[in-house]
């Protein structure tokens, strides 16, 4: 049985992933700030973006695969932050990179559609990327340092949502837990993106790291929507009221780092590399809530200490 190593075990893609591929792979999960507790395959604590762990770990653990989900993903925070979420988002994959090279360890690298400013959407992969916040910009730097590092190497940037250990995670668990407690949201209708759903993003990930491909790929939902609407059908999905939702303008949101307004993703690439029919947003948003319903939210949030 191959061996997979998920960094950011504890993150929404990192567990849900990790849990997939339970029956496929052997898998061992590397967290950080998050103890994890009762989870059903093994987790070790380090802080990859310290010197020498990286070769600790990919010396002891062996693995066929790495899903490198460690980041610093909070955009505000990484205004905040700037030097943090460059070592994290950018220096440490870039050593991940030369050590799986290094190895002949299949690499796959999680990268953000926010890479571009959004003034045009339908971004294909050769499109120039301008980055608008430190975010989007450190995660630019690290698809350069992980492909210069490892050309044989896969970038996926992403966008998606799903249930989280916490609970908070992803924008569609924001709209679930706000609407079902009666309280009003704002929801952008300025701003268009391509929302992907965990488990389909991991099934389609694992699946890249299978190929003979290497590269980038835009790896997200063939369906795009503003967030106003996404909430609208969360809101629909669950039978929760939809008025509760206000459309407004993003400039208007009260956010720190500057958002991209059309996200809006070309995924052709990845449909003629795999041969595969994407799934769309409601499909998504049915195995949203059909998670819900056979209890995966309550169970994995038990795993978080």
């Amino acid at each position: 049985m191959k061996r997979l190593l998920v960094t950011g075990a504890s993150g929404l893609l990192g567990i849900n992933l990790a849990l997939r591929e339970l029956a496929h792979r052997e898998v061992t999960g590397i967290i950080n700030s998050h103890a994890l507790s009762g989870i059903p395959f093994p987790v070790e604590a380090l802080d990859l973006t310290l010197p020498g762990r990286i070769e600790h770990v990919l010396a002891d653990k062996k693995p066929d695969v790495v899903i490198n989900c460690a980041a610093l993903a909070n955009i505000d925070d990484c205004e905040k932050e700037p030097a943090k979420a460059l070592l994290t988002n950018s220096t440490m994959p870039g050593w991940m990179a030369q050590e799986c090279h290094k190895r002949g360890i299949r690499l796959v690298h999680l990268s953000t559609d926010a890479v571009f400013d959004g003034l045009q959407g339908g971004y294909r992969e050769t499109d120039t990327p301008h980055p608008l916040s430190v975010y989007a910009q450190t995660k630019l730097d690290g698809e350069k340092a992980v492909l210069d590092a490892c050309p044989d190497a896969v970038i996926a940037r992403v966008n998606f949502y799903g249930w989280s250990l916490s609970g908070k995670r992803s924008l569609a668990e924001f709209f679930y837990n706000n609407l079902s407690a009666g309280k009003q949201v704002n929801g952008f209708t300025d701003v268009l993106f391509c929302p992907l759903f965990v488990d389909h993003l991991a099934d389609v990930l694992m699946r890249l790291a299978d190929s003979d491909h290497s590269g980038l790929f835009h790896v997200v939902s063939p369906v795009a929507l503003s967030k106003y609407d996404f909430g609208c059908r969360i809101a629909r999905v669950f039978k929760l009221d939809d008025r509760l939702i206000k459309p407004v303008s993003v400039e208007d949101g009260g956010l720190l780092a500057r958002r991209s307004p059309n996200l809006t993703l070309n995924t052709d690439k990845l449909r003629k590399a795999l041969q595969l029919v994407l799934p769309g947003v409601d499909e998504g948003i049915q195995a949203f809530a059909g998670q819900l319903a056979n209890g995966h939210p309550q169970r994995i949030r038990k795993f978080l200490v």
